[in-house]
């Protein structure tokens, strides 16, 4: 049984129900009123009249008025309610099919979206009406598909980019591997040039991995103070300005973040640059910040650097490009942010805020 139909039995059922006590309510007051009725006619006749008939008499047609009035109230209030009753039906069909259709709109539309070759696609209810459930219900939806569009467009992108990073060490160690056997190249130049090629693909597959592991749900989470973490993997020559800053999620991960800001603020300097590493408590939360001094970026280019493989990101074979992807994936695991912004005379800023422990 289709909703239509239970909100049509159940419409049905509600007067129905309505309709028997009203009935019942006027059986009732009905008989009473003829009651009252047959006492007040069978009083004294006034002067001058015929006499009356005797009480038996009158008690005898009382009886048959008030079983012929019931009768006839009870049989033609059945036929009267039973034809209303098939009307209100009718018409709670029809109400119901109107109030159902927003939604069936809503079910055709995630459907269609559904057995799409693209689920995401730009395909929308985008449901117009007025602010009831079954609109909310249909935003909601919108909202949701908006957002797994845009998962599958950053998959999508994920993949080619992964695959193509793959790819480039796989060429180039088939075109020394080919070099060296036509050429007789020595040995250990061409395996020194492998070690390296194979040492990048290596952090790439850890990088990979381990941007997969802080997209996941955090199953381990213990009290971890900024501070010390920082100070683990700061080196000696970095700026160090650490105050406790005690939060909660996994130890691990955390310094593989304050590890990527560090190895990138170090990598993508300036000769004699600086970098600096702070920790501090903020009202709320806690919060990690690393500086440095190195080439003028433009600030509508600083949010793509956090696209993994993104070409700023890697310096030719020695990043990856996923130190500020995976920065970002653990911050969002913790419940935190990054923001980033470019330095006038050259260099990055970048603040990771999390929740105070």
């Amino acid at each position: 049984m289709n909703l239509r139909l239970r909100l049509t039995v159940l419409y049905g059922g509600l007067f129905l129900l309505a309709g028997v006590a009203l009935l019942g309510v006027t059986y009732l007051l009905f008989t009473r009123q003829v009651g009252q009725r047959v006492t007040v006619i069978s009083g004294y006749p006034p002067p001058g009249a015929p006499p009356l008939p005797s009480l038996e008499a009158l008690d005898n047609q009382a009886q048959q008025l008030r079983a012929a009035a019931a009768t006839s109230l009870l049989t033609q209030g059945a036929i009267a309610l039973a034809a209303v009753a098939v009307l209100a039906a009718g018409l709670g069909w029809l109400v119901a099919g109107r109030a159902l259709a927003p939604l069936r709109q809503v079910t055709e539309s995630a459907r269609r979206i559904a057995a799409a070759a693209d689920p995401g696609g730009h395909a929308r209810i985008a449901l117009r009406g007025p602010e009831d459930e079954v609109k909310n219900l249909a935003d909601a939806f919108d909202v949701m598909v908006e957002r797994l569009d845009r998962s599958f467009d950053a998959q999508r992108r994920f993949v080619a980019n992964a695959s193509h990073e793959l790819r480039t060490p796989l060429t180039l160690n088939r075109s020394l591997v080919e070099v060296a056997m036509r050429r007789g190249s020595d040995v250990r130049e061409l395996g020194g040039k492998l070690l390296r090629i194979n040492a990048r693909h290596e952090r790439l597959i850890t990088g990979l991995l381990l941007l997969a592991k802080s997209e996941s749900a955090l199953t381990e989470r213990s009290p971890v103070d900024l501070a010390a973490v920082a100070a683990h993997v700061a080196p000696a020559s970095a700026e160090q300005s650490l105050a406790e800053a005690t939060t909660i999620g996994d130890a691990l991960l955390l310094e593989r973040l304050a590890h990527n800001l560090v190895e990138n603020a170090t990598r993508h300097n300036v000769p004699d640059g600086w970098v600096r590493v702070t920790t501090r408590s903020v009202p709320g939360g806690v919060e990690l910040e690393v500086a440095n001094s190195g080439p003028v970026i433009p600030q509508e280019e600083v949010p793509a650097l956090f696209d993994p493989f993104h070409r700023r990101a890697r310096v030719a074979a020695e990043g990856a490009g996923l130190g500020l992807s995976i920065v970002r994936s653990v911050a969002h695991a913790h419940g935190g942010e990054v923001v980033a912004r470019a330095r006038e005379t050259g260099g990055l800023v970048v603040v990771v805020s999390l929740p105070a422990a």
